[in-house]
Parts: C-alpha cells; sequence; structure tokens
C-alpha cells in the first residue's frame, strides 16, 4: 500500500506534468492536503481504502470552522476534488465520497483596498538616493498600474516589457500569458529604474529579471512584501497592507471609474468572470450614484426641496 505521502508526491506530480500548474499554486495544494492527512490520522484512519462518507464529512465540517478565507477554503475544496480523482483512477477507492457530498457554502467576503488617496500617498513617497529606492518605487507603480500578482511582479523578465508600446506580457496561473497595459507614469518609473539603478545593482552580472537585489538574483515575494509595509509606514498608512490590496485596489478603482467587468478580467487574468464579480459591489455604488444624481424624478424632488427651503427661509 503507498504511503499518503507518496500519493500526495505522485498527485501533485500529474498537475505539474499534465495540468501545468504553478509551483505557487501546487505548495498550497500540498498544505491544503497535508490539513486532510493529519486530519485522517487523528482519527486513526492511514489509508485511503479507509475514508468514508462520514469522516470525509467530518472533515469539511472542521474544515469550515478553521476560519479560512473564501480564496483558501474553495482551493483547499479544489485540491481534495483532484486528489480524490487521483485517487479512484489509481483503484486506491472503490468509490468517491466526495462525490455525494455537498461543500461547505461559500461565502462572500469583499476584497480589502486602499482609497484612491491612500494610493496616492504610497506612490509618492519620497524617493531616495539608492538604487533600491528607484526599483521599489517601479515595482510599487507597476504593481497598482496593471493588478499583476506579486509573483508574476517579482518574475517578470526584460523581454516581457515593452516600454516603447506601453505594455507587460504577464504569465499567471497555468502560465496563461496576457497583455496589460502600462500607464505613462508606471513607464516612467520603470524606465529610470532600469536607466540608472538596474545596473548599479546588478554590476555586470548576467539576469533576466527586472527586479533584482545587490547580489544580482530576483526579489523575492516576502522581500517586496517587507518593501511594500516599509513604504506604507512612511506614507502614514497605518492599516495592514499586502500586495495584493494593490491588485484588488486596481481592479476596484478601474471598476469606480467605469471599466467594464470583462476588461478588468483579462487584465487580472482570471479564467472564470464569476471570479471577477467580487468587485461587482463597486459597480453596484457607482450604479446607486449616478441614478441619485442623474433620474429626473429625484432631481425634480431636489429641486423642489430646495425651493422650499429657500421659501421657508424668507
Amino acid at each position: 500500500m503507498d504511503d499518503m505521502d507518496d500519493l500526495i508526491d505522485r498527485y501533485l506530480a500529474e498537475l505539474r506534468v499534465e495540468g501545468g500548474l504553478s509551483g505557487n499554486t501546487l505548495d498550497s495544494y500540498r498544505r491544503d492536503l497535508r490539513k486532510l492527512q493529519d486530519f485522517w490520522a487523528s482519527r486513526h484512519i492511514r489509508k485511503p481504502a479507509g475514508v468514508t462518507r462520514q469522516s470525509l464529512s467530518e472533515f469539511l465540517v472542521h474544515l469550515k470552522r478553521s476560519n479560512l478565507s473564501p480564496a483558501s477554503t474553495a482551493r483547499c475544496m479544489a485540491a481534495l476534488r483532484g486528489f480524490f480523482r487521483f485517487l479512484s483512477r489509481e483503484r486506491l477507492l472503490r468509490e468517491n465520497p466526495l462525490l455525494s457530498l455537498s461543500s461547505p457554502r461559500p461565502w462572500m467576503k469583499l476584497p480589502k483596498v486602499l482609497t484612491q488617496g491612500e494610493v496616492a500617498k504610497l506612490l509618492e513617497v519620497p524617493e531616495g538616493a539608492r538604487p533600491e529606492d528607484k526599483r521599489d518605487a517601479a515595482m510599487v507603480e507597476l504593481l497598482y498600474a496593471t493588478g499583476l500578482r506579486v509573483s508574476e511582479l517579482v518574475s517578470l523578465e526584460l523581454s516581457h516589457l515593452n516600454l516603447a508600446v506601453g505594455y507587460v506580457l504577464a504569465f499567471g496561473k497555468g502560465a496563461k500569458q496576457r497583455v496589460v497595459p502600462l500607464g505613462e507614469l508606471a513607464r516612467k518609473k520603470v524606465e529610470a529604474y532600469l536607466d540608472s539603478a538596474r545596473g548599479a545593482l546588478i554590476k555586470g552580472r548576467p539576469s533576466r529579471h527586472v527586479f533584482v537585489t545587490r547580489r544580482g538574483g530576483k526579489l523575492t515575494r516576502q522581500g517586496f512584501w517587507k518593501v511594500l509595509r516599509a513604504r506604507a509606514r512612511r506614507a502614514g498608512i497605518v492599516k495592514p497592507i499586502s500586495p495584493h490590496m494593490l491588485r484588488h485596489s486596481f481592479a476596484t478603482h478601474l471598476l469606480d471609474h467605469g471599466a467594464d467587468l470583462r476588461s478588468v478580467q483579462a487584465m487580472l487574468g482570471h479564467a472564470r468572470i464569476t471570479t471577477t464579480q467580487i468587485y461587482t459591489h463597486v459597480e453596484r455604488e457607482r450604479l446607486k450614484r449616478l441614478h441619485t444624481d442623474l433620474f429626473p424624478r429625484k432631481r425634480r424632488l431636489r429641486t423642489k426641496a430646495r425651493a422650499e427651503r429657500g421659501t421657508i427661509t424668507k
């Protein structure tokens, strides 16, 4: 009988080769499956064949009580569904017990965003004289201007930039490629970094990555997270901030200024429009404002009320 660690390794290897999933997604799936493995161990279940509908139902209840975010819960369920399909194909289960169970009911949680004023403060932090300062300013400006994932930002290569035309090539989940427009301010910040700071950091060492450290390697996600938090403190932003918050802010502010949902979906690289629809609360608020400002009946009532107030004061 295969060890659970071995089964998880085989399943993830299959996803890497056949599904083309990114390393970050595979790492997340591994953590999710470890949760299941630990839960089974607590119930003295050592083999997949020992899993029952009841024990799986108990795990789903445990998952729901773990205070995971909606996105983490959905990803965990995706990992479980795929893993049980894999076990069924390998004939390690007589039947797939997950098929007869409903997933925990998803709940809507609105994304945390920065206000446009907070973003302005973040982008306008005075720039220092170090090469890292120009790099950091370019990265933050580019992240907000394009809505890239932080993994896409730190993995960006020189060949992915077209500053003359004004776009970047982003490679998202499953190595899917998309073209994202690049605003003028972000283009200038990136150009300034490439012209005067990147060479000082890399010191002639070869690197295909845009954003590098003094050692010549690419900046890590964790490294950029620290950069962003330090910059937020300098900007006087007290709320907890993350790179993904800038991605959410990019989408929210675009919709708030009239962009359509399909365009935002394409720029974010979402495979399904349902993923982007989490931002539709912005469109609803904008439509409410438009209705309040422009609907003739409401305008007439406001005019009448102002006239009555003027009559009373005279």
